[in-house]
């Protein structure tokens, strides 16, 4: 990747807010590339939530110019065997834990070239074993940013750890990959898996929603729709003006009954 006139990283993390880890992290970076324009996709994923954190990056990144480094850090097994990488893609770079986080997005681009963040060079000169975001990944991000290649960072990997969002389902049923902040349902389910949007049901507990809406305008206050989401295409169950998630008593992983014909 060549140096960039305007470098772009996102940052996304489970750090929160309240404390100085987000700071850190753009210190870093700035040091090491101070012409930087650091966009924070979100520091309020769940703790430890590695799959919200993968389909907020998945949600998001490819919105954002193909040059932009995409820094991810939800990291429970920081300090363990597990590794740090990055990844180039026609899309951009992505530096993170290979422990998945990358994968839902890595899923939709084309790699280009993977590495393991070996290269003490493109680190601080102490690596904490409890906060590589600040000591490995910041560095790494900035170093690529400002036109370091990639191959420079450490050796090459062909075998990412993905996550796996189906699992094992039977035929006729969606899971739920996500909960978005108004507690709507984000199926494992886009629109161009269904033939004929009229003839859809989606059973939710006693409840069964008959078709696919277009907007949530189209039923009353209240009442519970399926819906083509703003995200990839994906199926969403929506209550007009509440919270699906709360209404049904449904969250993350659980599954709903799907009829398409």
């Amino acid at each position: 990747m060549s140096a960039s006139l305007n470098p772009i990283i996102t940052l996304t993390t489970d750090f929160g807010q309240s404390d100085g880890y987000v700071g850190a992290m753009q210190g870093v970076i700035l040091t090491i590339c101070p012409s930087a324009k650091i966009t924070h996709l979100t520091h309020n994923i769940p703790p430890q939530n590695i799959r919200v954190g993968a389909f907020v990056l998945y949600q998001t990144f490819s919105f954002y110019p193909s040059h932009t480094v995409h820094c991810v850090v939800i990291d429970p097994g920081v300090g363990s065997e597990r590794r740090a990488i990055a990844v180039q893609t026609r899309e951009g770079i992505f530096v993170g834990p290979d422990n998945g986080v990358l994968s839902l997005a890595l899923a939709e681009t084309t790699i280009r070239k993977a590495v393991v963040l070996t290269n003490p060079t493109f680190q601080v000169a102490n690596v904490s074993d409890t906060f590589h975001g600040r000591d490995i990944f910041s560095p790494a991000a900035a170093h690529l940013a400002k036109g370091v290649p990639i191959d420079a960072l450490g050796d090459p990997i062909t075998d990412l750890v993905q996550l796996d969002f189906r699992t094992t389902l039977d035929a006729g049923q969606a899971r739920i990959i996500h909960v978005d902040h108004f507690g709507n349902l984000v199926l494992d389910l886009r629109a161009q898996d269904i033939d004929d949007p009229a003839a859809a049901t989606f059973t939710v507990g006693s409840t069964v929603i008959t078709s696919l809406s277009r907007t949530f305008a189209d039923v009353e206050e209240g009442e519970l729709l399926a819906y083509t989401g703003s995200t990839r295409n994906h199926i969403e169950i929506a209550v007009r003006n509440g919270n699906a998630a709360q209404a049904l008593d449904l969250q993350q992983g659980d599954v709903v009954q799907v009829s398409l014909s």
